[in-house]
């Protein structure tokens, strides 16, 4: 099975941090955040496809076209357009080879629920949280199936936050990519207007470390400690 990991982005939001390297190249724990997703991918992934935008070519340095004996393929995503618009990237290479786990390149997840998006065609890896304010929100029927998503900024308080981690089949890209904004397109918003024509499942955890600005750097290595394989040695 196929994992996609989305490491295009300028990660403008950690500051100075990611001027000269790319956000999933920063250190946790010692090592680069990307390998930390590598080591926690299921073992039922046989193919890795890296979409790289900004300082792309640190990552494909340090990985090269195989990983701990998983090969690693590369797709460059130079435009910047968001999440829709590097899976738009995807798809034009000609690379995709759905269902594929998709996940972003800086965050962290356990692999067991990692482990359960890979038992279905297409679904969304939900978080709930106490304070969701910072995250969009997946809006979801009684049956717990996507509906919607719920833009930032919203009511603080209880949330359903996307993780941005998902199961995406062939059929998504029967969608146009939904324009967010005047320059992004999004990935979770395709993927709802797909939820108009067929059911989308939401798997619920309470377990996820987004690192998305310099203070979750330490938050995300006590997550590192805390859920990281038992078989990884620091």
């Amino acid at each position: 099975m196929q994992a996609i990991i989305l490491a295009a982005g300028k990660g403008t939001r950690m500051g100075g941090l990611t001027v000269d390297t790319p956000k999933p190249m920063l250190l946790l724990s010692g090592r680069p955040l990307l390998e930390w997703r590598l080591m926690m991918l299921p073992a039922a992934i046989s193919e890795v496809v890296l979409v790289i935008g900004h300082l792309g070519e640190q990552i494909e340095h340090r990985f090269g076209n195989e990983w701990q004996g998983l090969p690693i393929r590369y797709v460059q995503h130079e435009q910047l357009d968001g999440t829709g618009g590097a899976m738009r990237s995807v798809y034009k290479a000609g690379v995709f080879n759905g269902p594929a786990l998709v996940t972003m390149g800086d965050d962290l997840y356990r692999q067991e629920d990692l482990e359960r998006l890979l038992t279905f065609d297409v679904a969304v890896l939900a978080c709930e949280l106490e304070d969701s304010s910072r995250f969009g929100l997946l809006d979801t029927d009684r049956e717990g199936r996507l509906q919607g998503i719920i833009e930032r900024p919203h009511a603080p308080g209880y949330g359903l936050v996307n993780t941005g981690a998902y199961m995406i089949d062939q059929a998504y890209f029967l969608c146009a990519p939904v324009r967010i904004s005047e320059t992004e397109y999004g990935l979770p918003q395709t993927l709802a207007l797909s939820a108009q024509n067929r059911p989308i499942s939401v798997l619920r955890t309470r377990v996820w470390q987004p690192v998305g600005q310099p203070e979750d750097i330490t938050l995300g290595e006590a997550f590192l400690e805390r859920y990281r394989l038992k078989n990884i040695n620091s």
